[in-house]
């Protein structure tokens, strides 16, 4: 029996959600289904647990070099999405351009081609309604 690899994974892990990461979460999450909002909950509360262990554990590293390691995370995370969101707009605005230009090269081609018919169409014509001798 092989295992199904488009199922989402579960995790065993049990993990204790505050009342202020669940009323975030569901306050800015409305329209996601609960699968996002739980593991949402479940990466937050990884992160503060994390950033706390952290932050107890600073006890070599002043508290200024921590806070510069945090700010530096965060710095790194923001940087990341506005790259993201320009990279995303940079291919929208190339997708716009391709597309402009692939019409106005079809609308030339159509008019070309609508011309040629004219001109077949004229000589046609004109060999049909030549006089015979």
């Amino acid at each position: 029996m092989s295992a199904n690899n488009n199922e989402p994974k579960e995790s065993t892990a049990i993990v204790e959600i505050s009342p202020q990461t669940d009323e975030m979460v569901e306050t800015e999450m409305a329209g996601e289904t609960d699968e996002i909002k739980r593991e949402t909950k479940a990466l937050i509360e990884a992160l503060k647990r994390r950033a706390q262990t952290e932050a107890d554990s600073a006890g070599t590293l002043t508290r200024e070099t921590y806070l510069n390691a945090v700010r530096q995370a965060r710095e790194a995370i923001e940087r990341e999405k506005l790259i993201s969101r320009d990279r995303l707009e940079n291919s929208w605005t190339t997708m716009q351009e391709e597309t402009e230009k692939n019409w106005h090269l079809l609308v030339k081609e159509i008019t070309d081609f609508s011309d040629r018919l004219q001109d077949a169409a004229k000589a046609a014509w004109e060999v049909f309604n030549a006089p015979r001798s």
